[in-house]
């Protein structure tokens, strides 16, 4: 057995479940235009579990997915209101069965598609109801299932099944606990705790999947655990929560209860450094930790160099993160 071919077999048996783990740069693709693999302010990503990575591309009203190191595979989308088309898309995630949900952001809807962009339905329009929208940002599927929708404007969270049928929503305009000041990105871990990046209250709260609230972190600063509009949650299968910290150029990770546990970037176009890190999305293939660099055109990807690693499995595997 080579070298290469051993590291492989131990990736896919060992899952990182103790506390610790040291993300590193791994590598990055993309650059400003309208190109294949080309960006214009890319603004949320979700990892496939075949490791595929989905991008909105916002500025060029698009979705394009990529190999699990950036080679360009197909893009669908372009400017419009018409089914396929957007306007501005937002938040995306992936469903088990490899069916891709895109939050359609500035035309008030969510569209959903097969894997290579095939159109398979939408909901939603404007307003302030059920199953209406303001501007709305993340989006996360949950282990059953169900589409978890942070809508901005409204300053609340709605959910919906697989197919759009209203299933409830919490949350009103404000800063105290379960209310949210524009919540833009949401991610529900594999047992059905949904966080909430609550980016202009700088924090992230956690509800059950009804929305009950459990508890919450983050203030304003630039300390660890404080935030400067946090914009993106991904929860990772062993526990991990990742916040895309935009104002600071970084991403913080922490224990589903909100200690934290480190962090990774800084401001600058260098390798590992950001200018306004906007989505983020975990994969377990590899470890990685995706960022839509948004304000540098481009993806780059972090991976835990094991230095925490302990025998385990994947359980179940979150194509997120929303």
């Amino acid at each position: 057995m080579t070298k290469e071919s051993f590291l492989t077999v131990t990736a896919f048996f060992l899952a990182p479940v103790c506390a610790g783990g040291v993300y590193v740069y791994g590598g990055m693709w993309g650059q400003q235009g309208s190109g294949n693999g080309d960006f214009l302010y890319p603004r949320f990503c979700a990892v496939a579990p075949s490791g595929v990575v989905y991008v909105t591309d916002y500025g060029n009203h698009r979705v394009q997915y990529f190999t699990a190191d950036g080679s360009f595979l197909g893009k669908w989308g372009n400017y419009g209101q018409g089914d396929g088309q957007f306007n501005c898309p937002r938040g995306i995630d992936i469903a088990a069965g490899g069916d891709v949900y895109v939050m359609d952001s500035d035309n008030y809807r969510l569209q959903y598609f097969t894997a290579a962009g095939g159109f398979l339905g939408k909901w939603g329009s404007y307003g302030t109801g059920d199953g209406e929208f303001s501007r709305a940002r993340g989006l996360d599927l949950a282990p059953n299932g169900n589409v978890y929708v942070a809508d901005t404007d409204n300053a609340r969270i709605q959910y919906f099944t697989a197919t759009g049928s209203f299933l409830g929503k919490w949350g009103t305009l404000g800063s105290g606990d379960g209310q949210f000041n524009m919540p833009t990105g949401v991610a529900v871990a594999p047992d059905g705790v949904v966080y909430v990046a609550d980016s202009a209250n700088h924090r992230v709260q956690y509800f059950t999947a009804a929305g009950v609230f459990l508890g919450k972190w983050g203030s304003l600063g630039g300390g660890d655990g404080q935030f400067i509009t946090c914009t993106d949650a991904a929860v990772a299968p062993f526990g991990y929560v990742f916040i895309s910290d935009l104002g600071n150029s970084r991403i913080q990770y922490f224990t589903p209860a909100g200690s934290f546990l480190g962090k990774f970037g800084s401001y600058g176009s260098g390798q590992g450094q950001f200018d306004y890190p906007y989505g983020v999305d975990y994969s377990p293939l590899g470890y990685r930790v995706y960022i839509a660099d948004m304000h540098l055109y481009r993806v780059q990807y972090f991976c835990d160099d094991h230095s925490a690693v302990t025998p385990g499995s994947f359980g179940k595997v979150k194509a997120v993160f929303r």
